[in-house]
């Protein structure tokens, strides 16, 4: 299912003409879907190597929990180019949501598109029900904390496979 908000936004992206406003799509994707598969490698691989080696997170983002009920994952679009991911993965209770798999490219970073992937994914949040989101960002990344911190969303303790992790920093956010 493909289903396209399109957001005009200024980019700085590298070898594109930044002179005009750029168009950003977010489209809703299969997780499976060969770019989507990609752009989560890309995730892993960086946080792999910011964290020591580890797996990057991908154990604990299956992309079959992105495609049951009351989940969705999107990708953002730049000149027909995927710039960017996040996915939403239901939570052990009825009215709560976590937000996995939030990444920008390299190159497109600083430039709005993480903040406009985390309000189609609240969007889609309360449009499946919940009133609760929650998610997990690590301390080595300082402007993914300032992006939730930014959005509203407040430090909480850590749940799950990350309560123990000295590296975790998990917030949440009422809707």
């Amino acid at each position: 299912m493909r289903i396209s908000r399109v957001v005009p936004i200024m980019l700085d992206i590298e070898g594109q003409d930044t002179s005009t406003p750029m168009t950003i799509s977010i489209t809703r994707e299969d997780p499976f879907h060969p770019v989507c598969l990609t752009l989560m490698g890309e995730l892993s691989a960086e946080l792999g190597a910011l964290y020591g080696g580890d797996d990057g997170g991908a154990a604990s983002a299956d992309p079959s929990g992105f495609v049951a009920p009351g989940a969705a994952f999107v990708l953002a679009w730049s000149n027909g180019q995927p710039v960017g991911c996040g996915a939403l993965r239901p939570f052990n209770s009825a009215d709560t949501v976590e937000v996995k798999r939030m990444y920008v490219r390299p190159a497109a970073r600083g430039n709005g598109i993480s903040r406009l992937i985390l309000r189609e994914l609240e969007r889609l949040a309360r449009e499946f029900g919940y009133r609760r989101v929650i998610l997990e960002t690590g301390t080595l990344q300082p402007e993914a904390i300032r992006l939730y911190e930014s959005e509203g969303y407040l430090p909480t303790d850590c749940y799950g496979e990350y309560a123990d992790d000295p590296v975790s920093v998990c917030f949440d956010k009422r809707l």
